[in-house]
């Protein structure tokens, strides 16, 4: 019956109805495992991603920040380094006012000390406040989040990104203390006005220090971060007061700010963005000083990605008293010349190879004449005088002023026909006889390479940027021009090479950058020069510099203010056209050697004020001395050592040591004036011009006393257009 009873319940169930049962057994499990994936996995993932992720300690994450470069007080910067990023220092949290740390904290993350790094609430005020249509509401990302995204996983618009700014928010906030995440976020944050970090914003707004922003002020840079394009008062004014009121309320709401206080608030003014200049790298001739301190830094093994992210405080040897005095000099002496006439003056210090004063031109991005090869003229001949007295021949020995024909037939004369007939080389010197000083170069023992080789004792370099080699023609012996300047020198080496003489012969590199500090304090660098190295005996240097002594004087009367001096002027001509293109005046006393060049920009005539030709001991002399004078103002007066005896032993001579002005002329030989005459074709030498290819005048045209307000003859006409350049003659 029961059996019976069943099989009638059985026939009476709808078909499939088994079937059905037992489809929706499975549907259940089938939605649960997917609700578990969706809750379980992301966590899973999420717990995966936070043991795979590894956060850098606060000290390895290093933003891109200024570096600052200091003249050697310490105290005066000349320039600064700016990453492609803005002008951002890092300060410590330390020196940021609380009422600007909590300022921020309510712009972007008022449960920043409570949250762990991701902010529900938070996401939610943002979230009603766009559907609200209120664009000052807070922002969804906490400030953990914020840095993060600017440091770590960057800024694109994607869920992968969105999920590895979590796991590292969320480990940071374990990982590091609140103050270290404010820290960094406030040093990289972004502003407006192309400040990154809250010191370069003070500054780009107000004109301060972080360090001395008040609540109001600091309520401007908080209400900023959130839209720094568009919310700058001078641009923006209504909503940029509308945030800066939201951020104060945020304040008073936290128990931040007393109630009373916020009611007397005004919105404070900021400084005018068009006027406002913090982040020039540097200004005028400081720009050329920065590149020179760049060059170095990266010789010294200073990486590019370390000026740029430790936030270098470099300090150089720029005597703000020199450098100030070099300004003045080329500012003051260059009003009224020619508009065309450029000039560079650097000074270095004998006893340590610092360069103290250094001016390449008065545009910060221009081009570096300081640092650009030029002709040096006579000022060279001081090198081949060193060559000789080192080999015996001393300056007071007599050589004959007469034109002198060289081997290849061509003949050297001195500007004007000037002659002292036979004289010393003291007075040679003094009077820049170019026929005297060749002939006393080919009583070296090696001619031409004892010249060149003084010269790169003393501190001229043996190759230049795209000069493999200095002082040679060709990398073979150099031409017997070498010693009137035929070959390619620098304002910077001419300075070095004197400063070595004037330190009695003792030699130091030249350089720039005293001492290398990151932000933290760390030393990176800092120079030591020790004692230097002997380059050419005391005597020989006491010899060259007693006859440099008379020159500034007797040069259109450029004497120091009460002190010595060692000098010489120097000129180059500008082909065959009569007019000239180089002059120079360098000099020292014991503390300072100055090297002081004019030129032209466009390779025109190098003229005067009055149209006519342009010396050494005019505009160059002009500014040596003022620089000078006004670089050793506070300083003693120093003299130089007396000149020490040297003997004679050159030119089959065997008078001794006591030798005096009884010598004969040298034996080479004289010609007379008729014979001044050659001809020139344009020179194959990638350096400068060979003697062979010189035209008649071949030394420095540099008369004793030129006469500054002399009227100028007519230029000669210049060659057509596509013909051979103009030849330099020196």
């Amino acid at each position: 019956m029961a059996a019976n009873e069943h099989s009638k319940k059985s026939q009476g169930r709808p078909k499939g109805a088994s079937q059905e049962k037992q489809g929706k057994s499975w549907v259940k499990p089938t939605l649960l495992t997917a609700i578990a994936v969706a809750i379980i996995g992301p966590i899973v993932a999420f717990m995966l991603a936070y043991v795979v992720v590894d956060v850098p300690e606060p000290e390895q994450l290093v933003t891109k920040q200024v570096s600052q470069i200091y003249a050697s007080d310490g105290e005066t910067e000349l320039a600064r380094i700016v990453p492609p990023e803005g002008n951002r220092v890092e300060v410590s949290l330390s020196d940021v006012p609380d009422e600007t740390q909590k300022a921020v904290l309510a712009a972007e993350d008022r449960e920043f000390y409570n949250n762990s790094g991701f902010s529900i609430t938070g996401f939610g005020r943002a979230l009603i406040g766009q559907l609200r249509g209120d664009s000052s509401a807070g922002g969804g990302s906490t400030i953990t989040q914020q840095y993060v995204k600017n440091s770590l996983v960057g800024n694109d618009h994607s869920l992968v990104r969105k999920a590895k700014e979590l796991v590292y928010s969320v480990k940071m906030a374990n990982e590091w203390s609140k103050d270290e995440v404010l820290q960094a976020y406030l040093n990289t944050i972004y502003f407006g006005r192309n400040a990154y970090g809250i010191d370069a914003a003070a500054k780009a707004y107000f004109g301060i220090p972080a360090s001395e922003l008040n609540t109001e002020q600091s309520a401007v840079l908080a209400a900023s971060i959130q839209r720094p394009s568009q919310l700058d008062p001078w641009t923006n004014r209504e909503e940029a007061e509308a945030r800066w009121n939201y951020v104060l309320d945020g304040m008073v709401e936290q128990g931040w700010l007393d109630p009373a206080a916020r009611s007397t608030m005004v919105y404070p003014e900021t400084v005018d963005p068009a006027s406002n200049q913090p982040y020039n790298e540097a200004d005028g001739p400081n720009g050329l000083i920065r590149n020179q301190v760049l060059a170095e830094l990266g010789s010294l093994g200073i990486t590019e990605d370390e000026v740029q992210t430790l936030g270098l405080r470099i300090t150089t040897t720029i005597d703000t008293t020199a450098q100030e005095a070099t300004v003045n000099a080329v500012e003051n002496n260059l009003a009224g010349e020619q508009e065309n006439t450029r000039v560079a003056s650097v000074s270095v210090e004998p006893a340590t190879g610092a360069v103290r004063a250094y001016y390449g031109g008065a545009d910060a991005i221009g081009y570096d004449y300081a640092n650009a090869p030029l002709q040096a003229g006579s000022t060279f001949k001081i090198f081949g005088l060193a060559a000789a007295v080192q080999q015996g021949i001393p300056t007071n020995a007599y050589y004959s002023s007469a034109p002198v024909t060289l081997p290849g037939g061509h003949t050297i004369t001195n500007v004007g026909g000037e002659s002292c007939g036979t004289c010393s080389l003291k007075q040679a010197l003094k009077n820049s006889y170019n026929t005297s000083f060749i002939r006393m170069q080919q009583d070296l023992e090696n001619t031409t390479q004892d010249t060149a080789d003084m010269a790169h004792a003393l501190g001229v370099p043996r190759s230049l940027p795209g000069i493999e080699k200095t002082l040679t023609e060709n990398g073979e012996k150099p031409f017997d021009g070498i010693i009137l300047g035929q070959y390619l020198v620098r304002p910077l080496d001419m300075a070095h090479a004197l400063a070595t003489l004037s330190n009695y012969g003792v030699y130091h590199d030249a350089y720039f950058v005293q001492k290398v500090e990151t932000a933290s304090g760390e030393t990176l660098y800092e120079h030591d020069g020790g004692e230097g190295q002997r380059a050419v005996s005391e005597a020989v240097a006491t010899q060259v510099l007693d006859a440099m002594g008379p020159i500034a004087a007797f040069s259109n009367g450029h004497a120091l203010s009460g002190r010595p001096s060692a000098a010489k002027t120097g000129t180059t001509q500008l082909g065959d056209t009569g007019n000239n293109k180089d002059a120079w005046m360098i000099g020292s006393t014991p503390q300072l050697a100055t090297a002081v060049w004019a030129g032209t920009d466009d390779n025109e005539p190098l003229l005067n004020a009055w149209g006519g030709p342009m010396y050494g001991a005019n505009l160059p002399a002009d500014i040596w001395q003022s620089a000078m004078n006004g670089a050793l103002v506070n300083d003693d007066v120093e003299y130089f050592k007396d000149p020490e005896p040297i003997g004679w032993a050159a030119g089959g001579y065997t008078t001794g040591p006591d030798y005096s002005s009884s010598a004969p002329a040298t034996q080479n030989q004289e010609v007379t004036p008729e014979t001044t005459t050659s001809t020139t074709t344009p020179t194959t030498s990638n350096q400068a011009p060979s003697l062979s290819d010189l035209v008649p005048g071949l030394g420095d045209p540099e008369p004793a006393n030129p006469e500054p307000g002399a009227p100028a003859e007519p230029a000669p006409e210049q060659p057509a257009e596509g013909a051979p350049p103009l030849l330099p003659i020196f």
